[in-house]
């Protein structure tokens, strides 16, 4: 996320701009060290006037900030999506494909949407679609012809069948769901999960809630061996919030494996993190 006091403190008076590569500094050689690393963008790329809540828009900077830190990929589907309207939508989109950062879950128009989503990696063997929702965008709607993927049954079930139809070997869906600062998750949360997995998803990862919720990995759900990992909500990572568990989170980490033309998780893990907030130079600096 981008609060406003973490806009004013990446801003660099003997350069006159911004930087946020000092945030990442402490955990980058874990966020590099992956294949590919995930982020939720929760602020919109829409120019200035730059600003924290309720409105998010954030320096560009921090999107080139996470990139050299080793975040590969951006979901950016989330309440605040629509923060700067359609135009703060299309600008963040094209911010990150200047960057070359891969992303999905809003789009500048339908054609957009088709060519990546779902979003599939190819990597070595491995071939990954990962589709990202949210709840709702704080009902601000967003204008044609932006889109922003809604969690949603009936689109949901779409979406699910054509990455089943590109030969993924896993689905991750990444939602943005729940109630805010919640530590269990709720029957929605639950159940739009199972209905999620039902249609084919097989990872789940979630945000929103800004607090963590519970992590289950089901190594095989039923004779055919099919395993279910979920994480309902990983916290914060990087924000201006500092109640207990609002001031931290934690990253997970997935290896997979391929044999015999089957992959599986092969080993799963979180990886506790917190938001550290000393003054430096007579500022507040965040890490």
């Amino acid at each position: 996320m981008g609060h406003g006091p973490q806009i004013t403190s990446a801003f660099d008076k003997t350069t006159n701009a911004y930087d946020y590569t000092r945030c990442f500094k402490y955990i980058s050689a874990e966020m590099s060290d992956a294949d590919y690393t995930i982020a939720n963008l929760e602020v919109t790329l829409a120019g200035p006037p730059f600003s924290g809540y309720p409105q998010f828009s954030s320096p560009d900077e921090l999107a080139v900030g996470c990139k050299n830190a080793g975040v590969d990929i951006f979901v950016t589907a989330n309440n605040h999506s629509c923060d700067r309207g359609g135009s703060g939508i299309t600008r963040t989109v094209e911010v990150l494909d200047s960057l070359n950062i891969i992303h999905t879950g809003t789009y500048k128009d339908s054609l957009e949407r088709k060519a990546n989503n779902p979003l599939i990696i190819e990597h070595d063997c491995f071939r990954i679609a990962i589709l990202n929702y949210t709840y709702g965008t704080n009902g601000i709607p967003f204008p044609a012809p932006t889109i922003v993927n809604l969690i949603d049954k009936e689109l949901i079930a779409k979406d699910m069948a054509i990455a089943k139809s590109k030969n993924a070997d896993k689905i991750i869906v990444v939602t943005h769901w729940g109630n805010e600062y919640e530590s269990n998750a709720g029957t929605w949360q639950i159940n739009m999960g199972q209905y999620i997995f039902d249609q084919g998803a097989d990872i789940i990862i979630g945000a929103h809630p800004h607090v963590l919720q519970k992590m289950i990995w089901e190594k095989q759900t039923d004779v055919s061996g099919k395993e279910r990992l979920i994480a309902y909500s990983l916290g914060n990572y990087i924000s201006n919030q500092r109640d207990r568990k609002k001031d931290g989170g934690a990253m997970i980490k997935l290896t997979l494996r391929k044999e015999n033309g089957k992959t599986s998780i092969k080993e799963a893990g979180h990886i506790l993190t917190w938001v550290y907030t000393p003054i430096e130079d007579g500022a507040k600096k965040y890490y």
